[in-house]
């Protein structure tokens, strides 16, 4: 079991993901094992068989069969809840736990590198991120999205390859993967190189299921993780509010599904699809990702 000796502070809030902002830590961060002794808090903790922070596999070339999403159709992102997409709708992206849209080309939702709300138990106790009192590395801004530990390589894919397989199995032709820049959080604690690893099996393994893999948000990252991972293509949140969509654009082309929110945006929403070079699939969505039967619920594409 490792730990963190401090909080973290506030970072941006994005939805489910957050990209660029590494974690400002007041203290010197120390790790120390299950094993080691409560004299020695700073012991670093030799490296075991489920441990690596060696680079990813080479991405395999099965992404060449796999479909990917069509390039500029109309899409809906529906974390918040299934529901019948809008009129023109091609593209619909839903949590692992839902079913897929009929007809739709369907992006199944996997947090794969920290834990989703209430599912923190799906998870072995030990392959979480703690501090040195014992308290996992909660997200601030989503409660019970406990930090996964991508060092124990197998020990995480563990959990999240029957994930996968059962996107495949339910229909969907994509897998989202959320949260790849949670070693952003950690003072280097977790690497890029750790969790890019995590990333290689999972990829491969959507893969070799006949889904396509999407990256999702970790705009910095972009060329190495379709380089070193072998994602297929991206899905984004507030790239247009950041200022960062051409850092996936010059990546992946037109395939580039991005979602934007109102309480986010400098500019009108209209400004935005006006601008040259934005995601071909951009969409504005509130916050909560509600239902139509919701008074919150807003969806809207660019004309």
């Amino acid at each position: 079991m490792h730990a963190l000796s401090n909080e973290p502070s506030a970072r941006r809030s994005r939805h489910r993901s957050r990209a660029l902002l590494a974690a400002v830590f007041t203290g010197i961060l120390a790790l120390s094992a299950c094993s080691a002794t409560p004299s020695d808090p700073s012991a670093t903790p030799a490296p075991t068989a489920t441990e690596t922070s060696s680079v990813a596999p080479e991405p395999t070339t099965s992404s060449r069969t796999v479909a990917l999403p069509p390039a500029g159709a109309a899409f809906d992102y529906q974390l918040g809840g299934a529901y019948d997409p809008p009129a023109g709708v091609e593209i619909v992206a839903r949590d692992r736990t839902a079913d897929p849209a009929p007809g739709k080309y369907g992006i199944c939702y996997v947090n794969a590198f920290q834990t989703q709300p209430g599912e923190q138990a799906k998870w072995p106790t030990d392959v979480l991120l703690r501090y040195a009192s014992g308290a996992p590395l909660i997200d601030p801004d989503w409660p019970d999205e406990v930090i996964v530990d991508t060092r124990q390589t197998d020990r995480v894919t563990a959990v999240v390859l029957p994930w996968i397989r059962g996107c495949a199995d339910a229909g969907y032709a994509a897998v989202e993967f959320d949260n790849l820049d949670t070693y952003t959080r950690t003072d280097g604690v977790l690497t890029r190189d750790h969790n890019t690893a995590v990333a290689g099996i999972l990829v491969a393994a959507a893969h070799k299921a006949g889904l396509a893999a999407g990256q999702k948000n970790a705009a910095q990252d972009a060329a190495h993780l379709r380089e070193t991972a072998g994602f297929d293509f991206a899905v984004t949140e507030e790239c247009a509010a950041f200022d960062e969509c051409s850092a996936y654009t010059d990546v992946y082309g037109q395939q580039v599904l991005e979602i934007e929110y109102p309480d986010s945006l400098t500019a009108s929403f209209a400004d935005v699809c006006a601008r040259p070079g934005r995601p071909a699939s951009l969409i504005l969505r509130d916050r909560a990702l509600a239902t139509p039967d919701n008074a919150g619920y807003l969806y809207a594409t660019c004309p």
